[in-house]
């Protein structure tokens, strides 16, 4: 028995070893003196609630466009830094990709067991933590919120304000080699306007080794991580979020509504004038409109005569047309023509987009009632339409005002089933974007895109500039239709009104 007891007790003993090394494994983190200072962190507090600026050796605050701290060697040791890189690089990492960023990032790190990387963790959301929430005067909780990035070639991180339940405080460690702002992956700030929407970048912070950044998640803190440049440099770095109370947001901004527009009364004789007299032939459109009520979609290559398109890309090109940047960078960013300044070729090939005389071309390419002399869209809405007007004449009938009544019913009909469409002349270059959002969900426009790309013979599909359908609050992609030179585009969404929205594309390379 004594021998079994001593058995146990070695046991415990060697458990107790164990928990003591597994207890020692985590390294300490030493964090740079200023966080240390008392007086240096009165003096931050006391900037951070005037809303004004700072500075002090290696700490700065700055409250332009909205305030940020910028704590440079942050960590107190070299060497730290180093064995933290390393691990974070043994790291497995996961692609993140799509319509708002690209970028590799490791599973959360609350739970690491590397020693430097449990050392971090512990120094920021234990007594780092609790210095942040002294100056910024709230409590913040003690939940671990942080994981590691690496930016590569062309990754990318595009407009948000980081709004999510619970977060109160971002913050982003470096870990990078020497870095310039020529490499790209720059964190760029944004201002905002009346309506809490970002406007334009006003500061770019360039990525520097051992330096912390943190902002209050606020209804202006609109933020990008500019593209990466550099193809043998990679943006490490941790990032995260302190959780505690929210500040308060304004209303969710709704953009106004996109301008409409009925078709423009010209006949057959633009269409003679300007598209491919392949598409002209009914037969063959007999068959498009097969091949586009299957799939919802259909490109028509050469569209446009080759000698007019070959006249409105020349004419693209030149200075009298005014282009300016549409935003919001949170929603979307490129140039959209003035109408105005257009030349006459293209502004005759906005009229051919535009008329009555395309839009039947359109009925009859896609089957969707796009007229008012157009047949309606099944049989059901016929019959539907014809026990309505049975009705109607009877009752009209009643009080001896049928001819009245027809005559008013067929013009009614004409003004509701007569539809609108919008567009734009797009410029798109280097940089530009459209990103989905809820506000357009919600709305639901249109049932028909028409995209017309002018891009050069020489486009190819790592270039980008492609547009990708997903289905409604999923991030599956149903469809993605890469830009070709005079092939146009058209694509039915799965909604109730059939407005097409038309685009034509111009595309720029730098």
């Amino acid at each position: 028995m004594a021998s079994r007891r001593r058995a146990a007790d070695s046991l415990k003993t060697d458990k107790k070893k164990k928990r003591k090394s597994k207890t020692t494994c985590e390294e300490t983190a030493e964090l740079c003196s200023l966080v240390e200072d008392e007086q240096v962190k009165r003096r931050v507090q006391e900037a951070w609630s005037r809303r004004t600026s700072h500075s002090h050796g290696d700490l700065e605050l700055d409250c332009q466009p909205f305030p940020h701290c910028i704590i440079k060697n942050f960590l107190g040791s070299e060497s730290f830094v180093e064995s933290l890189q390393r691990e974070l690089m043994d790291l497995d990492y996961h692609e993140k990709s799509n319509d708002l960023y690209k970028f590799k990032q490791s599973d959360d790190l609350k739970k690491r067991a590397e020693p430097h990387i449990s050392g971090l963790r512990a120094a920021l959301f234990g007594r780092f933590r609790l210095w942040l929430g002294e100056v910024l005067q709230v409590e913040l909780e003690p939940i671990v919120d942080i994981s590691c990035a690496k930016y590569e070639y062309t990754d990318v991180l595009l407009c948000h304000d980081d709004e999510l339940e619970g977060r109160r405080v971002a913050f982003i460690l470096y870990l990078v080699p020497p870095w310039q702002s020529s490499d790209g992956g720059t964190l760029d700030l944004y201002t905002t306007d009346s309506n809490f929407q970002p406007q334009s970048i006003v500061k770019s912070l360039v990525p520097s080794l051992n330096t912390l950044i943190l902002f209050e998640v606020s209804p202006v803190s609109f933020h990008q991580v500019s593209e990466v440049l550099t193809k043998d440099k990679c943006r490490l770095s941790l990032s995260g979020w302190f959780h505690g109370p929210p500040l308060e947001r304004p209303p969710r901004h709704i953009e106004p509504a996109v301008l409409r527009s009925p078709h423009l009364p010209r006949d057959e004789t633009l269409l003679l004038e300007w598209v491919n007299p392949v598409y002209m032939d009914l037969s063959y459109q007999e068959q498009i409109q097969q091949e586009f009520e299957d799939s919802s979609e259909i490109q028509l290559k050469d569209f446009l005569k080759e000698e007019k398109f070959r006249e409105v890309k020349e004419a693209l090109r030149l200075t009298q047309i005014e282009w300016a940047k549409r935003g919001p960078p949170n929603k979307r960013c490129y140039e959209v023509a003035s109408l105005d300044t257009l030349p006459q070729c293209v502004s005759a090939c906005w009229e051919l987009l535009c008329s009555e005389a395309f839009f039947l071309l359109l009925s009859n390419y896609t089957g969707l009632r796009l007229h008012y002399l157009c047949p309606a869209d099944d049989d059901d809405d016929d019959d539907d339409t014809e026990d309505e007007e049975s009705e109607n004449a009877r009752n009209a009938e009643a009080t001896g005002s049928l001819t009245e009544s027809s005559s008013a019913n067929k013009s009614r009909e004409k003004e509701l089933s007569t539809p609108v469409h919008c567009g734009e002349l797009r410029r798109w270059s280097h940089g530009g974007y459209t990103l989905l959002h809820d506000a357009e969900v919600a709305r639901a426009e249109y049932a028909l895109d028409l995209v017309l790309p002018f891009c050069g013979a020489d486009w190819k599909s790592e270039f980008g500039g492609f547009t990708c359908y997903v289905a409604n609050e999923e991030d599956e992609e149903l469809l993605t239709v890469y830009p070709e030179d005079n092939s146009l585009a058209l694509v039915r969404k799965e909604i109730t009104t059939n407005a097409p929205r038309c685009c034509l594309d111009f595309w720029e390379r730098f």
